[in-house]
C-alpha cells in the first residue's frame, strides 16, 4: 500500500514530535504492508504552520530518509505538502514555495472546515485551470460537503480528486463525519484513502485495518483501488481513473 497523506516529518507541525516518533511511525507503516509514504506537513496556514518548501524543510525531509536507511526500514519516502488552499496557492506553486506530491501534477489541498462552497469551488477551479490536479484532503470534514449531498460530485466535475481519511471511516471524528465518509465510498466517489497519521499513538499510519474494513464492507478491488493503485499512480505521475 501507499500513503499519500502523512504528518511524519518531526517538529514541523502537529504531527510527529521527534525523530524517535517518526521511526515508530515508519515501523508501524512497514509492519502493516505500506511500501511508500508521501510526507505531507501542514503548510500555508496563516498564523500557524507556514512551512514553505525551503532548504530547512528539505533538510528535515532528508534527515527522515537517512534515518530510515540507517535503520534498514524498507519504505520509500517522497516529498509533499498538505496545502491550505488560499487564492495565492497557484502562484506559490509556480514560485516553488509550495510543492506538488513527488513532483507530479497532483497537489494535496485542504480547506477551512467552514469554507463557503462557492469559494471552495473557485479556488479549486483556479488550480485546475493552471494544469494541476488537486486532491482534496478529507472533504468529509467540511461543513458544505456534509450539508450538500451534491458537493462531492461538484468537486469532481471541476476536475479534482477525493481523499478520505482512515480515521473518518472509523468514526474518530464523530458519527456525522463517519457517515459522510462512508457515503463518499458507497457512491464510489472516493479516489484515495490515506492515514493522515500524526503520531505512533493516535491517528497512526497503520493502513492494514482500513484495507480490511473496506474489503469487507465494499470489496477487495475497491480497497486496492483506494490504497494501492491510485496512490501508486500519483507517486509516479500517472493518470488516476474513476472507479
Amino acid at each position: 500500500m501507499y500513503d499519500i497523506h502523512c504528518h511524519i516529518i518531526p517538529g514541523v507541525d502537529d504531527g510527529a514530535d521527534s525523530l524517535s516518533e517518526t521511526v515508530e511511525m515508519l515501523n508501524i507503516a512497514v509492519s502493516n504492508r505500506t511500501k511508500g509514504i508521501i510526507c505531507t506537513p501542514h503548510c500555508n496556514i496563516p498564523q500557524a504552520f507556514t512551512n514553505y518548501w525551503d532548504e530547512k524543510l528539505e533538510n528535515y525531509f532528508n534527515n527522515v530518509v537517512k534515518e530510515a536507511r540507517k535503520r534498514n526500514i524498507p519504505v520509500e519516502l517522497y516529498r509533499g505538502q498538505e496545502i491550505f488552499l488560499t487564492g495565492e496557492v497557484t502562484q506559490q506553486l509556480k514560485n516553488k514555495e509550495l510543492i506538488t506530491l513527488n513532483n507530479s501534477r497532483y497537489v494535496l489541498v485542504e480547506l477551512y472546515p467552514f469554507e463557503k462552497e462557492y469559494y471552495a469551488y473557485k479556488k479549486l477551479a483556479a488550480l485546475v485551470a493552471e494544469g494541476y490536479k488537486p486532491i482534496v484532503a478529507h472533504p468529509e470534514r467540511y461543513e458544505f460537503v456534509v450539508e450538500n449531498e451534491e458537493a462531492i460530485g461538484n468537486i469532481k466535475d471541476i476536475g479534482c480528486l477525493i481523499q478520505v481519511n482512515k480515521g473518518s471511516l472509523k468514526g474518530r471524528f464523530g458519527k456525522t463525519i463517519m457517515l459522510a465518509a462512508h457515503s463518499i465510498l458507497a457512491n464510489r466517489s472516493a479516489d484515495f484513502v490515506a492515514s493522515d497519521a500524526h503520531s505512533p499513538y493516535r491517528r497512526t499510519p497503520n493502513l492494514t485495518d482500513i484495507h480490511e474494513a473496506i474489503s469487507m464492507e465494499y470489496s477487495v478491488d475497491y480497497a486496492d483501488f483506494l490504497l494501492k493503485e491510485n496512490p501508486y499512480n500519483v507517486i509516479n505521475d500517472k493518470p488516476v481513473y474513476r472507479y
